[in-house]
C-alpha cells in the first residue's frame, strides 16, 4: 500500500520538481518505508511505499523496466498477480512483487490487461518513447485517485493534499458544496475545488501532448439474474467469499482483521481462521457510551475461532484526543463521524500488523442498512404504509436522536413517514441525505437542473430495489465508506483489504433477486442466513448499531466553545460569503433544544468544512 503523485505538462512550463518533492512529502503517512521520484521533461512521478509484498529495495518505486523506457508508480495490490505472471512471455524478474508483474502486463498489453486485474489499485504508467501517461483506478473505487486538469497541465495524487502541492488557483466548487452538505461527503467524481475531480471507478486516462482521453475498462451494466435456489445461493456466497478472503491473506508482513461484532466482519474472521491459525483480530468499545459498544459480541466471535484478539476500550477523552489530528489530515471536506473511531482503531492496529481485513461493502451489496429495509417496504402498497403516513404528524412531535433506543426508533419512523410522501426516485435521495435540501444555507443557489441530472445519472426514474442498491454501490460506497477507510487507515500506514468487494462476490451479489437481500424486517438476509450455522448465535436478533461516536453529546458540550468560535460566528460567516448566517445560527438553536433530531449531522458537516477551509484555503 502506497501513495502516488505526479504531473504532466501539455505545454512545457516551469520545472515542477520542487512541487513534486512536496507532494511526495504530503503522502509520507501512506508510505513510511521508502519514497522516490522520477522526472523527465514535462512528466514527473512520485511514490511513497508501505512495504507489503517483497519488502526488499528491489520492489521500490518508481519502478522502471530493464530497457529504461517504461516507468510505473502503483498504489494497491493485485491478488492474482502470480496467475497473471504466467501469461507473460519468459522474463527475468528482479523482485517477487505484484508491482513488477503489473509493469510488464502494461508494457505487453496496455489498457487491455485492466479487466483481468483482481485487486484494488490506482497507478500511473509512463512511456518515455511515446511521451504518454496512463492513469487508472480499480473497478470499485477502493483506492483513490484525484486529478486537477486545465489546458496547460494535469496533476494527480492519492490524496488531495498531494494535488494541492502543485500550483493552481483554489476556488470552491459550489455544486460540490451543495452535495457535501446534503450527503456528508462528495459523491461521484466531484472535488471541492474547481478543476479537481476523482477518476471514476473502472476508468482510465490516456494522457499525451494533445490532452487527456478517458476510457472505461469495467462497468456494471445490466445484472444477470441468478437461477440458484436460496439454499444454493447461500452456499455459493460462502464459497466465493472464502476464496476472496484466501486471496487477501497474501502478504510478506503481519496480517490481522477488524472485528466489530457484526455479521460482516465476523464472517470474514470465520473464513480467514480456516486458512490462518490464530489470526490477530481487533475491536474497539466505548467505556463512556455503552449503547454503542459491541465488543462483547466481538469477543465471542474471537473465542469461537480462537483468534489472537485485542480489545481497545476508549473513553470520551480518548475519542476527542485524536480529533485535531483527524481534522488536520482530512484534505477535502468529509463529515462521516465514524471516521473518528476508524482512525483510532487503525492507529492501534497498525502497531500490531501492517495489513487488516475488513467487512466493508456487505451492507451496500446485500442491503444491510435500515434505509434498505425502508426502501424495500416503501415499494409495497400495504395497509401499514398507509397507517404510518396517516400517523406521521403525531410521530413528528416525539423526541428524536440517534443516541437512545426509543428516540432512534422515533427518528426512523419520522423519516419513513416523510419518505412515503415522495416518488420512488426521490425516496432514495431523501434517505441518503443529511438534509433534503441544504440550498437554504448557501448564498450561491445551486442549479436545479444540474442536481436532477446528477441524480438520474445514478438512479432510474422508476427504480426497483436492486437499483437502490446499485446507487449505493456507485455513490455511497466510493464516496463515503471507502474514502473513510482509505484516509483513516493510510494516515496510520495500515493497509485495509475488503473481501466483500472482490469482483466475483460483487458480480454474484448483483445477480441475486431482491428477496434474497431484504425480506420483511430481515436486512442482509442471505449473509445472515449463510453464516447462521457458522457464527455464534448471540450475533443474531439484535439491533444494528453501526460504528458511531457520541456526536450530539460532543457538540452540546466539549466542542460547543469551538463551534461558537469557528462556525456560529456571524462576522466570519459574512466575511466568508458562502453561507447564509441566519440559517447557520438557527442550527445552534435547534441543537440546544429538547428535540434536536438529526441537526447534529448538518452542524458536524459545517464544522468539518470550516476546519478544512481554515487549513487549506487560508490566503487563497
Amino acid at each position: 500500500m502506497c501513495g502516488i503523485t505526479g504531473f504532466y505538462q501539455f505545454n512545457k512550463g516551469k520545472s515542477l520538481h520542487a512541487e513534486l518533492d512536496q507532494a511526495v512529502k504530503a503522502l509520507a503517512f501512506r508510505g513510511p518505508d521508502a519514497s522516490g521520484t522520477f522526472v523527465q521533461g514535462s512528466v514527473g512521478l512520485g511514490h511513497t511505499r508501505l512495504s507489503i509484498m517483497d519488502t526488499s529495495a528491489k520492489a521500490n518505486q518508481p519502478m522502471t523496466d530493464p530497457s529504461g523506457r517504461f516507468v510505473l508508480v502503483f498504489n494497491g495490490m493485485i491478488y492474482n498477480f502470480q496467475e497473471l505472471k504466467k501469461s507473460l512471455p519468459p522474463l527475468d524478474f528482479v523482485s517477487t512483487s505484484d508491482t513488477e508483474v503489473l509493469l510488464h502486463l502494461l508494457i505487453h498489453r496496455g489498457a487491455d490487461c485492466l479487466p483481468d486485474l483482481n485487486g484494488f489499485f490506482a497507478f500511473a504508467f509512463y512511456d518515455k518513447e511515446k511521451d504518454t501517461l496512463m492513469l487508472a483506478r480499480d473497478r470499485m473505487g477502493i483506492k483513490p485517485l484525484h486529478i486537477y486538469q486545465d489546458e496547460r497541465q494535469l496533476f494527480f495524487g492519492s490524496e488531495m493534499k498531494a494535488v494541492m502541492a502543485y500550483p493552481f488557483q483554489r476556488q470552491i466548487n459550489q455544486d460540490a458544496l451543495y452535495w457535501y452538505l446534503k450527503l456528508n461527503y462528495l459523491p461521484g467524481e466531484m472535488g471541492m475545488l474547481q478543476g479537481v475531480r476523482k477518476v471514476a471507478p473502472g476508468h482510465f486516462l490516456k494522457i499525451g501532448a494533445a490532452g487527456a482521453e478517458e476510457g472505461t475498462f469495467w462497468e456494471y451494466g445490466q445484472a444477470t439474474t441468478s437461477s440458484l435456489s436460496y439454499e444454493h445461493a447461500q452456499s455459493q456466497l460462502v464459497s466465493l467469499l472464502e476464496q476472496s478472503v484466501q486471496r487477501r491473506l497474501i502478504a510478506d508482513v503481519p496480517l490481522g482483521s477488524f472485528l466489530s461484532g457484526g455479521t460482516d466482519s465476523s464472517a470474514i474472521v470465520a473464513l480467514a481462521s480456516r486458512h490462518h491459525a490464530h489470526i490477530s483480530t481487533f475491536s474497539i468499545g466505548y467505556t463512556d457510551h455503552p449503547f454503542f459498544d459491541e465488543t462483547t459480541y466481538a469477543e465471542r466471535v474471537a473465542k469461537k475461532f480462537n483468534t489472537n484478539h485485542t480489545t481497545f476500550k476508549l473513553t470520551n477523552n480518548d475519542l476527542l484526543h485524536d480529533l485535531d489530528a483527524i481534522l488536520s489530515y482530512i484534505d477535502e471536506p468529509f463529515a462521516d463521524s465514524s471516521a473518528i473511531p476508524t482512525y483510532i482503531l487503525s492507529k492501534h492496529v497498525s502497531s500490531h500488523v501492517k495489513v487488516a481485513l475488513s467487512g466493508d461493502g456487505a451492507d451496500e451489496l446485500f442491503g444491510g442498512y435500515y434505509k434498505h429495509m425502508a426502501l424495500r417496504q416503501s415499494l409495497d402498497d400495504s395497509f401499514t404504509n398507509k397507517l404510518i403516513k396517516a400517523a406521521h404528524p403525531l410521530v413528528r412531535q416525539l423526541p428524536q436522536s440517534r443516541s437512545g433506543k426509543w428516540s432512534n426508533l422515533f427518528r426512523r419512523a419520522d423519516r419513513f413517514g416523510e419518505m412515503l410522501k415522495m416518488t420512488p426516485h426521490e425516496r432514495y435521495w431523501f434517505l441518503a441525505s443529511l438534509t433534503n435540501d441544504p440550498s437554504g444555507m448557501l448564498k450561491s443557489l445551486p442549479d436545479v437542473e444540474k442536481i436532477e441530472t446528477f441524480k438520474r445519472h445514478f438512479l432510474a426514474e422508476n427504480p426497483d430495489f436492486n437499483d437502490y442498491l446499485l446507487a449505493d454501490i456507485q455513490v455511497l460506497l466510493p464516496g463515503d465508506m471507502l474514502t473513510k477507510v482509505d484516509l483513516m487507515s493510510m494516515a496510520n500506514a495500515l493497509e485495509v483489504r475488503v473481501p466483500f468487494l472482490d469482483k466475483d462476490v460483487v458480480a454474484f451479489a448483483r445477480s441475486l433477486p431482491a428477496d434474497f437481500k431484504v425480506k420483511g424486517n430481515q436486512r442482509k438476509r442471505i449473509v445472515q442466513d449463510a453464516f447462521k450455522e457458522i457464527l455464534p448465535s448471540e450475533l443474531y436478533h439484535r439491533p444494528k448499531k453501526g460504528f458511531e461516536v457520541p456526536l450530539l453529546h460532543w457538540l452540546k458540550n466539549e466542542l460547543l466553545a469551538d463551534l461558537d468560535a469557528t462556525l456560529f460566528n456571524r462576522d466570519n460567516l459574512q466575511a466568508q460569503g458562502l453561507f447564509v448566517p441566519e440559517e447557520v445560527m438557527h442550527l445552534r438553536s435547534k441543537l440546544m433544544s429538547a428535540n434536536p433530531g438529526d441537526v447534529h449531522g448538518s452542524i458536524w458537516a459545517l464544522y468539518v468544512f470550516q476546519k478544512w477551509y481554515e487549513r487549506w484555503m487560508a490566503g487563497e
